[in-house]
């Protein structure tokens, strides 16, 4: 027993504290490195890289090396971020730390409390067990099935309560799996699955997620145009709807079920459901909270008396009603899985980081001013490629809006139309594959447990080819079929 022990504490993890130090060294290479040039915009204009700037990539370099090979909790990894930026002085203290509380965070915290609602209430099991005894018993069904409800209920309400929502539900389908906890390739398929769907589903209305309002808003001061709510739901229809069905049989080649039928299931959740009786009072109050936050948050976008009031508060409302009604007690609340909460926290210390020192904005110019002589179709790629990677790493929101003013400077010259500029980054904006900390889904389903971060990463390479190449394909093909314009009549 004691040589056992002894082995134990005698194996180094040298996997582990290698990534640590390459994370390290990156950090202390760039932010030691001789001032960079600066980036030059195709209308002559310079943006420096300031030392708070290359400070900010250094921070957003190591954090990404330990995020993506998981050398420590994901959320210990964020409280770095904030500790470098404080002691080296990239951001003041103050600053860095009080985008740990940034509404955004806030809205994850209410959205994981309301999953833990519907858990706790019984409300998951029921709505579980009524689909599994529709869409039966072969896995590629479930597959489906999971991915269209989690599809559909983005074009009504945020994608991050969409996650926080199916998820317990995905949690009681994989329990009658027959795995127990252990993770599977089905349930790797599942819940990254309803995380990257999640996403698919979102870029359809502007109820998905806030990215989509921002850009417009964004669109219309650059550009002066209005576009509506149903001129964006018109072109992102088919194009959320494809990715939805593609990343389902992308899921079932690369996270193909160890089995193909689970035999008995739909009699065994017909039984469940029956033994569950009648819809019990606590079930009903949390229904009708729950839908109420979510019709308010909906409703912001057509009444203009509710535009004013923040998401965040409104969903927070659910959150202290639960407890009220005692459908929530104090140790519901020491049982919120901070870890994700605290890895959003250092990805909105992070993205603001970047943003407000510079750097964003110089990895954009330096980016895009590659393609400023470039055909059309390489522009719109490039742009669309940019903002990809950006997004899983900040906020997808400062992802378009660095991007978007360089690249509607450029796209004249090369006779490109707005309207394909805009589309084509709110498609990959809405779909970071990569990174946890791209979406708030991503985390969501990373705490099944059923994945590492690793995994994650190398399943959203594959996965973000195929985003790539269906933009393309919505440029070149779908968007002008529908009548986008697509280059300028100048162009000619």
């Amino acid at each position: 027993m004691s040589n056992a022990v002894m082995s134990e504490q005698n194996t180094f993890d040298w996997k582990r504290y290698m990534f640590i130090g390459i994370g390290t060294l990156l950090f202390i290479i760039v932010y030691y490195s001789p001032a960079w040039p600066d980036a030059v915009d195709p209308l002559g204009k310079h943006f420096p890289l300031s030392r708070e700037a290359k400070g900010a990539l250094a921070v957003f370099l190591l954090a990404g090396t330990w995020w993506v090979f998981e050398v420590m909790p994901i959320g210990v990894t964020s409280i770095t971020i904030g500790i470098l930026q404080a002691m080296f002085l990239i951001r003041p203290a103050k600053v860095a730390f009080k985008d740990f509380m940034d509404p955004s965070v806030l809205f994850i915290f209410a959205s994981i409390v309301i999953g833990m609602v519907f858990t706790k209430t019984g409300l998951t099991k029921r709505l579980a067990y009524k689909m599994l005894t529709i869409v039966g018993e072969r896995t590629s069904m479930i597959y489906l099935g999971c991915f269209l409800v989690t599809a559909a209920l983005t074009h009504i309400m945020a994608h991050t309560a969409v996650a926080a929502t199916i998820y317990p539900l995905l949690l009681a389908v994989y329990s009658l799996y027959g795995e127990g906890d252990k993770p599977t390739k089905f349930g790797k398929g599942l819940f990254i699955g309803m995380a990257y769907v999640a996403g698919a589903g979102s870029i359809i209305t502007l109820l998905g997620a806030a990215r989509g309002a921002v850009a417009l808003g964004f669109y219309k001061d650059i550009i002066g145009k209005d576009i509506s709510f149903f001129e964006l739901t018109y072109y992102m229809f088919p194009i959320g709807w494809i990715m939805t069905f593609l990343l389902w049989g992308f899921f079932m080649i690369v996270c193909k079920p160890e089995k193909a039928v689970i035999p008995g299931l739909r009699e065994k959740a017909k039984q469940l459901a029956a033994e569950q009786g009648r819809i019990t009072r606590k079930e009903i109050v949390a229904a009708v909270i729950i839908f109420t936050c979510i019709l308010v948050m909906s409703l912001r976008s057509f009444v203009p008396a509710l535009k004013a009031i923040d998401k965040t508060a409104i969903i927070l409302v659910s959150t202290v009603l639960f407890f009220i009604v005692n459908i929530l007690d104090i140790d519901d609340l020491e049982e919120v899985p901070w870890n994700i909460i605290l890895l959003f926290a250092g990805a909105m210390s992070i993205g603001f980081c970047l943003w407000e020192t510079g750097a964003a904005k110089w990895l954009a110019v330096n980016w895009l001013v590659l393609f400023q002589k470039a055909n059309w179709f390489v522009f719109v790629m490039g742009i669309s490629f940019f903002v990809m990677i950006m997004t899983n790493f900040i906020m997808n929101v400062a992802a378009i809006a660095i991007s978007l003013p360089v690249a509607l400077v450029i796209a004249p010259y090369l006779g490109v139309a707005p309207e394909v500029i805009l589309f084509s980054s709110l498609v990959v904006a809405g779909m970071p594959f990569l990174l946890l900390v791209g979406a708030a889904p991503n985390a969501i389903a990373y705490d099944s447990k059923q994945f590492t971060t690793g995994e994650f990463f190398l399943y959203g390479i594959p996965a973000s080819i195929m985003l790539m190449i269906l933009t393309g394909l919505a440029a070149a093909v779908i968007w002008p079929l529908m009548g986008m314009p697509i280059t300028l009549p100048t162009a000619g």
